[in-house]
């Protein structure tokens, strides 16, 4: 037969068979067999419950609980069975006291959703939080003698809601609003202060190179500066102090986290809910965002009544990461603050520049413009027809040139925050047709309709005539650069808000995607068709800015293919302000006027373009004379003074606008040479140059390239597509017909030893009747191609004999070019050198005047000799480019030359190809001024480059294997 404890306690766990082994006896409750029937119901309800759950009965608060409760205790289990819990629970005694004490004598149940107390149940004073209950237990008389506690531990919950209010607090003080990092910093430490409970005290340390600074810190009470004497201030990570390395800072900035001990002996800090010292400290790295290194450190206390636990080392990890990604977004915005101020700064000096150059550039202008007004309405004096139209370009352009530096001080000015409206009240109807007026002979010689529609407004608007000139003029000047077909409309309305200015034009439109940037300066659409590539790049936000100015607003609509229209819109509040005073400036329409003349350079010339030469003025005897040159440039003023400079050479010139015209022409009329500018609109020059070049029946038409684009990058950029020759503007014109006249030459010469190769075979046969009337078609019908000459163990008489010496009544400086087929020899007693290439797919000689043109014609002949050899179109750009350099070495370093003129002699065979140049004087140094320092890189970059110098002369060799 069981026992009646053993009946009481059957079906309550472990703890149930602790009860049931109890001596009761020796408690305040006595035997089992004496507990009265509702204590025994109460024990019974106890033990069968899965939650929580604490009896406490009598006057001596008795203790029965079941499994569950056992585990909220820890260690005091099973001490506590039976056990008085003013006992078991004394460290957490003076907060229980009350609730327990009032359920014991009021009857009525109570309830804590989250009650904070103290336990040492893991072998520390630990911070514990529970949702509890407490309610009366009754006796069989009804009395109160007990009270019953449900209960369930919330710590992890409560701690981890306040943990994550940190880490929030720390998003929101991190979130950028602050301009600098130390600002930054403060704002972080501030936030950690106001949870010392998870974090008695932190302090952040910043990586400054190779030290280690406190930027802030926290923790104790305000004003006690016990945790910032207790921590170093900075450290040398490279040598760092004891008093740093006991707080693990070293190891931290080299990226290993490490937690300090005994910081109690270091850092006497009460901490925690009931002053418990400070005895563990973690330094944490702060991650950079990319670097290996971390950012700095993050030294932080740990609570003295929680462990250190997983959930606890991953807050701590969080909160260090928080505090990176601050720290790392505020040096971001601090370095993109120091950035923009630089930029602001470059701006500032830039416009500072721009406006002094501006200002001087006035006083020279005014010495061009006033003596060319004088000389062009001089009647005492009158020009002739040729010296006027002479003077009319150079006027022109130095009006433009003035136009141009005005644009740059208003540019300059708006953007320095200096310019002023000199607003007073104009008729703004009348002044708007006026300005249009200027444009209309240039818009109708360009084919199109002007429409103006300016009626009379209800009142004067007041404005300022010369910005609302510049807004008018830049307007109109933008339709009829991208307008080629319809019309062009100037409206003027008005209404109860505000006064509006439309331009429309039927041009080629504008792209949704370009619109935002419109207005900014120097935005420039890529690829748009233009009548010219000519501008600043700033009309449109100088119209933007002035528009700004006085008081309104300008607004784009546009559809590609349909047209756009721009709208300059004048609030009557702001164009209603008070007039300046003073007389208004003179000069009205001024800007409108040079605006239409520039606009009229774009425009194609009515004669088209053609210019025939001036018999009376080529020279006598130039065997150049009649040669064909074909002028592409969108510029008329720059096309008609090349017509009249070329004509007057004796030569027929074709002008035209765009490299695609250029296109057309040379397959319909091949001209003798081809003279480009670079910036054009519809096709450029480079595209032009690559578009000849890759046409086997234009690759051997010489090209010149003229343009405004100086610098190595721009002229290698023209010679690597295959450009004979690259010149600067401005240019000496004597110098600009001295290329050209060479690059005919050598084209003729070249394709005069292509017909002489052509017309000898290599077994010695004449070629056919048919043969050689087809190859005749051929040479006229297309420039010169090249015939490569294959080696026979016989000579191959050149075309011009090279002169041995020179030639008595034959200066150095019109020595021509000579052209020599130079096999090896392979017959009896002919010996090579060993590492010369056997040459059996090429080998060819030339001579040219050692002079600087000579390069052009060393490009044209190489490659007129590769032009039919399966050569790399890229292999053979680099050789051509090495080669010149080679040439420009040879003429520039040879001193007092025994010959003047240099050799070249090009090799292929064996997958090997060779070009050697040979000079006949001294070496010398080239002076700095011409030295470009991109010689030898380039030929260095081709292949293997030899150089031989001896008393009679010196020899580049470059070579390169072509797989």
């Amino acid at each position: 037969m069981r026992r009646p404890s053993a009946d009481l306690f059957a079906g309550g766990g472990d703890t149930g068979r602790m009860l049931a082994e109890l001596d009761w006896t020796a408690t305040p409750l006595g035997p089992v067999t004496d507990w009265p029937q509702s204590l025994r119901a109460a024990v019974r309800m106890v033990l069968s419950s899965r939650y929580p759950m604490l009896l406490l009965w009598g006057e001596r608060y008795s203790q029965l609980y079941n499994d569950a409760y056992s585990a909220l205790i820890g260690d005091k289990h099973p001490a506590a069975l039976g056990e008085d819990v003013r006992v078991t629970l004394a460290e957490g005694w003076d907060v229980l006291a009350p609730l327990i004490q009032q359920a014991m004598a009021t009857g009525v149940a109570s309830w804590v959703p989250a009650l904070r107390l103290l336990l040492e149940r893991a072998g520390y004073r630990e911070e514990a939080y529970f949702s509890v209950s407490h309610a009366p237990a009754r006796d069989d008389e009804g009395h109160t003698v007990g009270v019953l506690t449900v209960c369930s531990e919330v710590t992890q919950q409560v701690i981890g809601e306040r943990r994550l209010r940190l880490l929030r607090d720390l998003a929101v003080r991190g979130d950028g609003r602050t301009v600098d990092v130390d600002a930054t910093s403060a704002r972080l430490i501030d936030a950690i202060g106001a949870h010392p409970l998870d974090v008695p005290f932190a302090a952040i340390y910043l990586r400054d190179d190779a030290v280690l600074r406190r930027i802030a810190w926290v923790g104790g009470d305000p004003g006690d500066a016990t945790v910032a004497g207790a921590l170093p201030e900075a450290t040398e990570l490279t040598d760092p102090s004891t008093t740093a390395r006991d707080w693990g800072l070293p190891a931290a900035a080299a990226g290993e986290p490490a937690e300090v001990s005994g910081v109690a002996d270091r850092l006497p800090l009460p901490a925690g809910p009931w002053n418990e010292p400070v005895r563990t400290a973690l330094a944490l790295p702060l991650p950079a965002a990319a670097e290996a290194q971390p950012l700095g450190v993050l030294l932080v206390g740990v609570s003295p009544t929680r462990g250190l636990d997983e959930a606890y080392r991953s807050f701590y990890d969080l909160l260090a990461q928080q505090v990176a990604v601050a720290l790392r977004n505020a040096q971001a915005y601090e370095d993109e603050r120091r950035r923009a101020e630089a930029l602001a700064e470059l701006d500032r000096v830039k416009t500072g520049f721009f406006t002094n150059v501006s200002h001087e550039f006035r006083t020279p202008l005014t010495l061009m413009l006033g003596p060319l007004a004088d000389a062009l309405t001089d009647a005492t004096a009158p020009l002739a027809p040729v010296q006027r139209e002479r003077v009319e370009t150079a006027w022109r352009n130095a009006t433009r040139l003035l136009t141009l530096v005005n644009s740059l001080l208003t540019f300059s000015s708006l953007e320095a925050g200096r310019a002023r409206s000199d607003a007073r009240a104009v008729d703004l109807a009348t002044l708007t047709a006026e300005l249009a007026g200027v444009f209309r002979a240039a818009i109708e010689r360009a084919g199109l309709t002007l429409e103006v529609d300016c009626p009379p407004l209800p009142r004067p608007v007041t404005v300022d005539p010369v910005n609302w000139e510049r807004i008018v003029t830049n307007l109109l000047s933008n339709a009829l650069k991208y307008t080629f077909i319809g019309r062009i409309r100037v409206g003027l309305e008005a209404d109860d808000e505000e006064v509006r200015l439309s331009v429309t034009d039927s041009g080629i439109g504008i792209a949704e995607q370009e619109l935002p940037n419109l207005f900014e300066r120097f935005h420039r659409v890529q690829g748009a068709l233009s009548r010219s590539h000519e501008g600043t790049g700033i009309g449109l936000a100088l119209v933007h800015e002035l528009a700004r100015l006085e008081g309104g607003e300008v607004r784009v609509t546009s559809r590609v293919g349909v047209g756009s229209t721009f709208t300059v819109a004048l609030p009557w509040s702001a164009a209603g302000h008070v007039s300046a005073a003073g007389a208004p400036s003179d000069g009205r329409g001024d800007v409108a006027r040079a605006a239409a003349q520039e606009a009229a350079t774009w425009l194609a010339d009515p004669d088209g373009g053609v210019a025939e030469p001036d018999p009376a003025a080529a020279p006598a005897g130039d065997e150049l004379t009649g040669a064909r040159i074909l002028v592409a440039d969108d510029n008329s003023d720059m096309r008609a003074y090349l017509s009249r400079l070329l004509t007057g050479q004796g030569w027929r010139v074709r002008a035209v606008t765009d490299g695609q015209q250029a296109l057309d022409t040379i397959h319909r009329d091949p001209p003798d040479l081809v003279l480009t500018d670079v910036m054009m609109p519809a096709l450029d020059g480079f595209e032009l140059v690559r578009r000849l070049r890759a046409d086997p029946a234009t690759r051997a038409l010489p090209v010149l390239v003229l343009s405004a684009r100086a610098g190595g990058e721009a002229s290698v950029a023209g010679l690597s597509l295959g450009a004979d020759d690259y010149v600067v503007k401005p240019f000496a014109a004597a110098e600009l017909i001295a290329r050209i006249r060479s690059a005919i030459r050598s084209s003729r010469a070249s394709g005069a030893a292509r017909s002489g190769a052509a017309s000898t075979r290599v077994d010695g046969s004449a070629p056919s009747a048919d043969a050689t009337s087809a190859d005749a078609t051929s040479a006229a019908a297309r420039p010169a191609t090249v015939t490569t000459v294959a080696p026979e163990p016989t000579a191959v008489e050149p075309t011009v004999p090279t002169p041995a010496a020179d030639p008595p009544g034959h200066p150095a400086d019109t020595l021509t070019r000579s052209t020599v087929a130079e096999p090896p020899a392979t017959g009896a007693g002919a010996t090579a050198a060993p590492d010369e290439p056997a040459g059996d797919a090429l080998d060819v000689s030339w001579t040219y005047p050692s002079a600087p043109t000579s390069a052009a014609e060393l490009r044209r002949d190489v490659r007129l000799a590769l032009g039919r050899l399966d050569v790399d179109p890229d292999v053979q750009e680099d050789l051509l480019l090495a080669a010149s350099e080679a040439m420009n070495n040879a003429v520039e370093h040879a001193q007092r030359p025994s010959r003047p003129e240099v050799r070249v002699r090009l090799q292929l065979g064996d997958g090997l190809v060779r070009i050697s140049v040979r000079d006949f004087g001294t070496w010398r140094d080239r002076r700095p001024a011409m030295d470009r320092g991109r010689g030898a890189l380039l030929m260095n970059a081709y292949g293997d480059v030899r150089l031989l110098s001896t008393g009679e002369g010196t020899t580049v060799t470059i070579e390169c294997r072509l797989a």
